[in-house]
């Protein structure tokens, strides 16, 4: 009687233990793509409306990762480490943004080329041409209102107001093959960071400091982000609109947009698709 009632509890305690065993294995990496293929259909059913103001507030969200690493700058001496301090303002931006569940257009050219990756159709890449112009204009005017708020609102000091246009001068002026080369780099890695971040769970905050404080010390350029510098400068007078901010808004786009769909959501579609691994999506 005493084994027949020790066998049970022996194989409760190993169901349980493979429960637990279970609930701290890492999900695989069709169960992510699984997860942002969803998210990608959600935001495709989004109207408009919806996609133009929450993409506003992550224009004028993204304006404080220019503002906040220009106060860091105004505040340190001049040595060669100081890029390393003053580059963790440059996550402010996206920590509001991506915590706040706002519209930026760099994270839609992962999540909504799933769904067009899957179903190749005119109707789904005009549905996903049409969120990402909503988002990206929406995202551009929030920019614009940011810059035009610092520049004529006189809120910052003048040492600040250096700090400004230091930090946006040097995202800005690179030349244009240069700047798209780099926006490559920024979309590949704002598009990982969106891959990760469905099941990092307390880790959130940490995945995103770290991966938009590498974009910031690698100078590498993300178009909203930058927006905000090229308009404070071409509303400064300090660089024309076409050939300064137009080139620069032009070279983001085509750079990230590269980098955030053909070398990430396509390779990871390829890779879970002909693997069989998500044919249940």
């Amino acid at each position: 009687m005493a084994g027949a009632q020790h066998a049970p509890d022996e194989s409760e305690r190993q169901q349980q233990d493979h429960a637990e065993a279970r609930q701290l294995k890492s999900p695989s990496g069709s169960v992510v793509y699984r997860a942002i293929y969803h998210e990608g259909e959600t935001e495709l059913d989004r109207g408009n409306s919806a996609l133009a103001w929450s993409g506003l507030a992550a224009g004028l969200s993204m304006g404080f990762s220019f503002l906040a690493e220009s106060l860091l700058r105004a505040r340190m001496p001049e040595a060669d480490w100081r890029p390393l301090v003053t580059k963790l303002g440059y996550s402010i931006g996206f920590l509001l943004v991506i915590l706040g569940r706002q519209q930026l257009f760099t994270e839609n050219t992962l999540t909504v080329v799933l769904p067009l990756l899957r179903n190749r159709s005119p109707g789904m890449l005009g549905n996903v041409l049409r969120l990402w112009a909503v988002v990206f204009l929406a995202n551009l005017a929030g920019a614009l209102l940011f810059a035009s708020a610092i520049l004529f609102l006189r809120v910052t000091s003048p040492e600040t107001d250096a700090a400004l246009r230091q930090v946006a001068l040097e995202a800005v002026v690179p030349g244009f093959g240069t700047l798209v080369a780099r926006a490559v780099f920024a979309g590949w890695l704002i598009a990982v960071m969106v891959w990760v971040l469905p099941f990092a769970e307390t880790a959130r905050v940490s995945v995103i400091v770290i991966v938009t404080y590498v974009i910031g010390i690698g100078q590498f350029t993300h178009v909203i982000a930058g927006a905000t510098e090229a308009f404070y400068l071409a509303l400064s007078g300090l660089v024309p609109w076409g050939s300064g901010a137009g080139r620069f808004l032009l070279a983001g786009l085509l750079g990230n947009t590269i980098g955030g769909t053909a070398l990430v959501a396509a390779i990871a579609h390829v890779q879970y698709i002909q693997s069989g691994e998500a044919e249940d999506t």
